[in-house]
């Protein structure tokens, strides 16, 4: 009889033992009542009665999930393989548990999905200029279709896009050919002003007769500068002649 109390005694610190759980800060305890969901438990201490009660561990901590390399037709039908990186939490464990059998395998599928479905509307430029862009677009499809299951998708980032040797090598020669297009646009950007302000100059000096002859004689003063020769031969202008003609016929009258 008294071996018999001692094992009932057991059995129940055994029970009363197990019946306590500590759930740490991330933890939350999803308890289930004769198979019925009842509440979430935790962090700290909880407990659970025994034979009646059943509980399921379930982290709220971010999990950094690699979407693997998807192979990804773009709206231009090129050809690219391009992987991502998502970043999700579980903020109501019940409905991760309840509404779906694996949480982390359905994330993980559908934005295998939603990340080809989303790339392929889009032409290679935009994907490999328009990264911010794309990201949040993703973002927020997975994010309202996993609001079902109680997952919270904070952030998308696509890692890598992979492309073929030859398609590197057409965007390489596209990009000289922007270089170069950029390059005649500025310089003839540089002549249009400069004919601008010839054109300024010449108004300024055909009103003022004098300038031309100041601007012909600075001419004249560099170049026997810079030649190496004591002898020029230059044209000279009939209008330098004009004011000449003028003082000699006015001192002959």
């Amino acid at each position: 009889m008294t071996q018999f109390i001692i094992g009932i005694a057991v059995l129940v610190l055994i029970i009363f033992f197990y019946s306590f759980t500590i759930l740490r800060e991330y933890e939350r305890a999803v308890v289930f009542f004769l198979g019925r969901y009842r509440k979430i438990k935790g962090p700290g201490v909880i407990v659970i009665i025994p034979f009646f009660e059943t509980m399921i561990k379930m982290g709220t901590r971010t999990v950094v999930m690699d979407v693997p390399s998807q192979d990804v037709i773009s709206k231009d039908n090129i050809s690219i393989k391009v992987n991502a990186v998502v970043y999700f939490r579980v903020i109501h464990p019940e409905k991760a548990i309840i509404q779906v059998e694996d949480y982390q395998q359905a994330t993980s599928q559908l934005a295998q999905t939603t990340l080809r479905s989303v790339l392929g509307h889009h032409e290679l430029d935009d994907i490999l200029t328009e990264r911010d862009k794309l990201n949040k677009d993703i973002q927020a499809i997975l994010d309202e279709q996993t609001d079902a299951w109680g997952i919270k998708v904070s952030n998308v980032e696509i890692k890598h896009v992979d492309l073929n040797d030859s398609m590197i090598r057409a965007i390489a020669r596209q990009a000289e050919a922007e270089r170069e297009r950029r390059a005649k646009v500025i310089h003839a950007e540089g002549e249009l002003q400069a004919s601008e302000k010839l054109r300024q100059a010449a108004e300024i000096i055909s009103k003022q007769p004098q300038a031309l002859q100041l601007r012909y004689l600075q001419t004249m003063n560099d170049i026997a500068s810079e030649s190496k020769t004591n002898t020029i031969v230059f044209p000279l202008p009939i209008d330098l002649l004009g004011p000449l003609q003028a003082l000699i016929k006015n001192q002959i009258d």
